[in-house]
């Protein structure tokens, strides 16, 4: 076989049908714009606030700037596919992308956890809270997870750079990912795929069972809360990081907790299309739709913007 260890591949994208990639095209565009826009605007709102500047919020912040960065690592290779019908991508191109998909996908993965031992820390430990969540572990949670994100990603790029693959091979994808890069390599893949599993699992179910433990002791404080108001305010601001918690986890779940050289299926795309852009485009808009002081301070911002015109 005439294999190469530097090839050049072909993104196939979304689908084949000719009279299809300009309406994906303008759905993703006007997506990939949506997110770019309700992730600015959250970043603007929290860093302009002096009232945000809280755990939570930094937490927030950070998410959104990492939404903003995982949308942008695929979004625009995919709609450069849709617009030319050409999907040429280099080896290296290829690889600096699925680094950077894989060490900001692990950093939202790492954020959420921090979000749920945040809101532990408040409604389980509210006078402790300020002592617990001091601006410097808040910082060492977010430095550590970039960390975390950025060896791991590490790893799996070095190994996957000396496969070889066949030359010009297409992907069935719209960008480049983990499970079609082994089905076309020809080498012995198994190594890569037993790494991406026991990864995959130890930095997908810990942090999760962090979460679902965190959440049972949330639950267990508001259920010793007497009055149904008080129930209510304790669980407002934990409702939209659960959401954002089961569209992660959901279609995470759904595109790798399986063998990732598993033949590919369309189920596959839907999956990728739902965590690669439209989770993190729906992150700001939960918490800005579904949160008070957000809201509050959207409406004061944009209100002394009107003044000024």
């Amino acid at each position: 076989m005439n294999c190469s260890k530097n090839p050049d591949f072909v993104l196939l994208g979304l689908s084949n049908d000719p009279d299809k990639p300009q309406l994906l095209f303008g759905l993703f565009l006007a997506l990939y714009l949506l997110s770019l826009l309700g992730n600015l605007l959250l970043l603007m709102v929290i860093g302009a606030d002096i009232h945000l500047h809280t755990p939570m919020y930094f937490f927030l912040s950070q998410l959104s700037l990492v939404d903003l960065c995982f949308t942008t690592t695929t979004a625009p290779k995919m709609l450069e596919t849709l617009w030319t019908s050409n999907g040429l991508i280099s080896f290296s191109e290829c690889l600096a992308q699925l680094y950077f998909f894989t060490v900001f996908a692990d950093m939202d993965n790492l954020l959420l956890t921090a979000m749920a031992i945040d809101r532990y820390a408040a409604i389980c430990h509210p006078l402790h809270y300020a002592l617990l969540m001091t601006p410097c572990r808040c910082a060492l949670l977010v430095g550590g997870s970039w960390g975390v994100a950025h060896s791991i990603s590490l790893v799996h790029a070095l190994l996957l750079s000396q496969l070889s693959f066949d030359s010009n091979q297409e992907i069935p994808h719209f960008f480049c990912d983990f499970g079609p890069l082994f089905r076309l390599s020809c080498s012995d893949t198994h190594l890569n795929e037993d790494l991406m599993m026991v990864l995959t699992g130890l930095l997908g179910i810990s942090p999760l069972l962090c979460i679902t433990s965190s959440y049972a002791h949330i639950f267990l404080a508001v259920a010793r809360v007497p009055s149904a108001q008080g129930k209510k305010k304790a669980l407002a601001t934990c409702s939209s990081h659960l959401s954002m918690v089961i569209l992660f986890y959901s279609s995470v779940f759904a595109s790798y907790l399986k063998s990732p050289s598993a033949s590919h299926a369309s189920g596959e795309l839907g999956a990728a299309v739902m965590y690669a852009l439209v989770t993190p485009t729906l992150n700001p808009f939960i918490y800005s739709l579904r949160n008070k002081e957000v809201k509050r301070s959207l409406k004061r911002i944009l209100g002394i913007e009107s003044s000024w015109h």
